[in-house]
């Protein structure tokens, strides 16, 4: 394919979600079934450029023979999100929270 550039940006697409990354970047993503330390490839590449943004290939919808090498740093759940529901003059209050899944990763070679 002959994409080489110096410093890379690249539009991901996981977990239903788009991200902008760089090398060398750390980024919570959605939950993936990985250990930590071990590598991962994203596939789903929208979107290659240099940093100016002067050289860009652009996929449709997928940019063809790109992998993003990543690697697991960690497993966790996000900070607790408090849900309320509530009815005025009927007694009715319901409170419960909900922890995000989320795996954070730090990009490698993009190419």
């Amino acid at each position: 394919m002959g994409l080489v550039f110096k410093f890379m940006l690249a539009v991901i697409k996981t977990g239903g979600k788009q991200y902008k990354v760089a090398e060398g970047q750390e980024l919570k993503i959605e939950k993936i079934d990985t250990e930590v330390g071990k590598k991962v490839n994203f596939e789903e590449v929208l979107l290659v450029s240099d940093e100016k943004g002067e050289n860009i290939k652009i996929g449709e919808p997928l940019v063809k023979d790109v992998k993003i090498e990543a690697e697991v740093l960690e497993q966790g759940r996000d900070k607790k999100v408090e849900v309320v529901k509530y009815k005025a003059k009927t007694r009715y209050k319901k409170v419960y929270g909900h922890r995000q899944p989320f795996t954070k990763v730090k990009i490698g070679k993009i190419g």
